[in-house]
């Protein structure tokens, strides 16, 4: 439950929110499938990267970024996905969420095209040995996946990506307007021993295992 003394004017119901923001319209209610149709197929055929957003059962939200080549993620059938996991962080903050509530919510994007393509359902963590060997990279057989049994999908309009300018890179900030991931985190942590440019060193040895 929200923290009602952190913000004032606070909306509590679904009946005050659509007196401010008003009803969708056919177009937005009318596009949502219980399956996965032809043109939510050729989205992820070109799909290198999709956002995957889980709550655990105390509530506490993630959203875990999932990357590879075009078509990573693979459609079994026409309600059934298939993320395979890739080496990371080990955090599995996402992962630890589904084992207490399944409920997940993706979001497909591809690169220079302003609509998405989201899709909710519920996730299951997978080792079944036939279908990792579907996911194979780089000679890498990935040590589990993430089944997705998809109950809504629907293509996204793109005002969001548009009102951002985000595949426009002369609105981009310049390459040093942010420090470097390692000299964040180096100052975030602090760690004992290293200097940032060991941090530095570190971090680019890791980049270079992706699989």
């Amino acid at each position: 439950m929200a923290n009602m003394d952190a913000f004032a004017d606070v909306i509590t119901s679904e009946q005050e929110l659509r007196a401010i923001i008003g009803t969708p319209g056919p177009r937005a209610v009318l596009k949502q499938r219980p399956v996965l149709d032809a043109y939510c197929r050729a989205f992820f055929a070109r799909s290198p990267f999709v956002l995957m957003a889980t709550a655990g059962g105390d509530g506490r939200c993630d959203v875990s970024p999932k990357g590879d080549a075009p078509g990573f993620v693979l459609v079994l059938d026409d309600r059934r996905l298939l993320i395979p996991d890739r080496p990371g962080n080990k955090r599995i903050d996402g992962m630890r969420n589904l084992l207490t509530n399944p409920n997940v919510g993706l979001l497909f994007v591809v690169p220079g095209r302003e609509e998405t393509l989201r899709v909710n359902g519920r996730a299951s963590i997978t080792r079944d040995p036939r279908l990792l060997d579907r996911c194979v990279a780089a000679g890498k057989t990935p040590l589990l996946a993430i089944g997705i049994e998809v109950e809504e999908s629907f293509f996204h309009c793109a005002r969001a990506f548009l009102r951002a300018r985000l595949w426009a890179p002369e609105h981009w900030p310049a390459p040093d307007a942010l420090p470097s991931y390692a000299c964040m985190v180096f100052d975030q942590i602090k760690p004992e021993g290293l200097t940032v440019q060991d941090y530095e060193r570190d971090i680019e040895a890791s980049y270079a295992r992706l699989y």
